[in-house]
């Protein structure tokens, strides 16, 4: 998809500005993506709620979540050790883990499953 095209898409359902390279979405309410296959490098998800990108199956460079909510990535195959999860709540990855990820049973108790799920990436687990 291309930066443009996904700029139509947003135009009147969701707030965003460019800010140089980046395309940054925010608002207060849910964005709901979830028949997205794909999104253009370098979009940062801001808002104060959860991110659906359900149908998304990789993450193009310069994608980031930086949003006060969930972000929900039910089919996505794949993760680049270059990526880090930086919303505040859970991640969804069914694809991969089979659900949310802080109820997923490989968890370690006492290690905090968002900073798990960071260094799994970051050590290549996801990637494929």
């Amino acid at each position: 998809m291309t930066r443009e095209e996904f700029i139509k898409v947003l135009d009147g359902r969701y707030s965003y500005e460019i800010q140089g390279n980046n395309v940054v979405v925010y608002g207060k309410y849910t964005t709901n993506l979830d028949s997205l296959t794909s999104l253009p490098p370098g979009v940062k998800f801001k808002s104060e709620a959860d991110v659906w990108l359900e149908s998304l199956t990789s993450l193009p460079t310069g994608i980031s979540f930086e949003n006060k909510g969930n972000v929900y990535l039910r089919d996505l195959t794949s993760i680049s050790p270059m990526f880090t999860f930086g919303n505040k709540r859970d991640v969804h990855l069914g694809s991969l883990t089979g659900g949310w990820f802080s109820e997923w049973n490989g968890n370690i108790k006492g290690i905090e499953s968002k900073w798990l799920l960071n260094k799994m990436i970051k050590d290549g687990v996801f990637e494929r």
